[in-house]
């Protein structure tokens, strides 16, 4: 039946993981991955390190799982998503990647914003995180660089290249530069030709179940590998992740409650909501999309307080118990570099209000807990607005360790919140997920199913009432802190 593999090139690392046939984790591998920021506000990586880093994770995995590996039928790629690598005519990268975290482009947003319809099309706010703006900022200020430019890759599809030689991405990752019309999953001329680039520039396109492209013939030799594997499309990362908990199927919907906090619903049609800060782009299987609110700081301000207050985050919280308290009489404002949805604000910075005396660590860390649940209601209002809503959220990422976290959220978003079963069911899994798809031309959806659920956590009806009111006094700090920082 052959064995899958998926690699997932992140921020800070690499990260392969190999699947048997039964969708089993055989064995996984990590390489560091470093972040360069020659100015403030800028964050680059050399695409050469992406290369590396993976080969060095399937080197490893052919030390300790050779048969396994030999029997690779597919490869699936996922990665961080909007990042600019800018080759020329030889595919040599021209400059380092512009990363999804660089700030430098904000101008360009502003531009980008006038010259053509990339809420319409797009179905997204002209960001700096985006790949666009990047482009407009490299022809504005190292023009030499962008009349060399011959293609324009997002960073797994870079490490694609260098594993078949192809210029392919797909619908989820491309969907993230802001030049895709992503409701006709197709390269937009007039997105593109704002920035003076065109369709020639572009990688092919597939579907992330699809067919890729093959593993070079030499490199299946050096891990052993018996034909030539399939490379799927793929996923960007939030799809890739969805692949691997089953959020696939309309209305499933997980809850990522890692440095940054994500709300990702599947939908069965393009669902832009651009005036909350939504991201409406494809999914990484056909004939599907998704939406996403993202909170900027989720476990980043727990874990900032547990630096203030020299205790570390696991410890704040095993403090509180399992069981909730009611609202804590002090109110925190998650927005420690600014926030997304749906405010769209970069300048604006969190803060805590109702401080007395009487404030502890357990006051303060209950309010930091509050302040990032309700940071999810408000982008869950936002998806509502947008047409989405869900019955129940599936819980991921290193916050979601938290028993009392998850009681909260269940809380204030009014939704049960499911727990997998222990498992590796991230992007690296869902990308091998694709990969299976793609090598064997199985139903994509039968595929990506959702783990089994170790528990579910319902609302705590006794507190329903106390935290909607204070969500309502949360959403009324925005405005006035926004007014005191003007």
């Amino acid at each position: 039946m052959g064995t899958y593999l998926g690699i997932d090139i992140g921020t800070s690392e690499v990260k392969t993981v190999l699947l048997d046939a039964d969708q089993a984790v055989v064995a996984s591998a990590r390489a560091q991955l470093s972040v360069q920021r020659p100015e403030p506000g800028w964050s680059e990586q050399d695409p050469e390190q992406w290369w590396e880093a993976t080969k060095r994770t399937l080197d490893e995995l052919k030390a300790a799982a050779p048969k396994a590996l030999a029997a690779v039928r597919g490869i699936g790629l996922s990665g961080q998503m909007h990042g600019a690598t800018l080759l020329d005519a030889a595919d040599q990268p021209l400059r380092p990647c512009i990363l999804w975290n660089d700030g430098r482009s904000a101008v360009e947003c502003e531009e980008l914003t006038a010259l053509a319809d990339f809420h319409g099309i797009g179905g997204n706010l002209v960001m700096p995180g985006f790949t666009a703006p990047k482009l407009r900022w490299v022809a504005k200020h190292e023009p030499a660089v962008f009349r060399r430019i011959a293609k324009v890759l997002l960073p797994k599809d870079y490490v694609r290249l260098r594993l078949t030689g192809e210029h392919v991405s797909e619908m989820s990752d491309s969907a993230g530069t802001l030049w895709l019309d992503v409701q006709a999953r197709s390269w937009s001329p007039q997105l593109l030709g704002a920035t003076e680039l065109d369709e020639r520039q572009m990688p092919r396109l597939v579907e992330g179940s699809e067919p890729g492209g093959e593993l070079f013939g030499e490199l299946a030799e050096r891990w052993g590998m018996a034909g030539a594997p399939v490379v799927a499309g793929g996923g960007g990362d939030n799809a890739a992740s969805a692949c691997g908990i089953g959020a696939v199927e309309a209305g499933r919907a997980f809850l990522s409650l890692g440095t940054s906090g994500v709300l990702f619903v599947a939908t069965d049609r393009f669902r832009p909501n651009v005036a909350s800060a939504v991201h409406a782009f494809c999914h990484a299987l056909p004939d599907s999309w998704h939406q996403m609110a993202v909170v900027l700081a989720a476990t980043d301000s727990l874990n900032w307080l547990a630096r203030l207050l020299k205790s570390d985050a696991a410890s704040l919280t095993a403090a509180l118990g399992d069981e909730l308290l009611g609202p804590s009489p002090v109110l925190f404002l998650p927005y420690l570099g600014g926030e997304r949805t749906p405010h769209n604000d970069a300048a604006i910075r969190g803060a805590f209000a109702g401080l007395s005396q009487t404030a502890d660590d357990a006051v303060l860390t209950r309010a930091v807990l509050e302040g990032v649940a309700f940071g999810f209601k408000d982008g869950f209002t936002a998806l509502q607005e947008a047409g989405s809503d869900v019955e129940a959220f599936t819980a991921v990422g290193g916050g979601a360790r938290s028993l009392h976290w998850l009681k909260l959220l269940a809380t204030i978003l009014d939704r049960p919140v499911d727990v997998p079963t222990n498992g590796d069911f991230g992007a690296a899994f869902g990308a091998a997920r694709l990969g299976l798809a793609a090598a064997t031309g199985a139903d994509a959806h039968g595929i990506c199913t959702q783990p089994p659920i170790a528990r579910t956590i319902e609302p705590d009806r006794r507190w329903h009432d106390a935290y909607t009111e204070r969500f309502e006094h949360y959403r009324a700090l925005y405005p006035a802190l926004k007014g005191a920082m003007a």
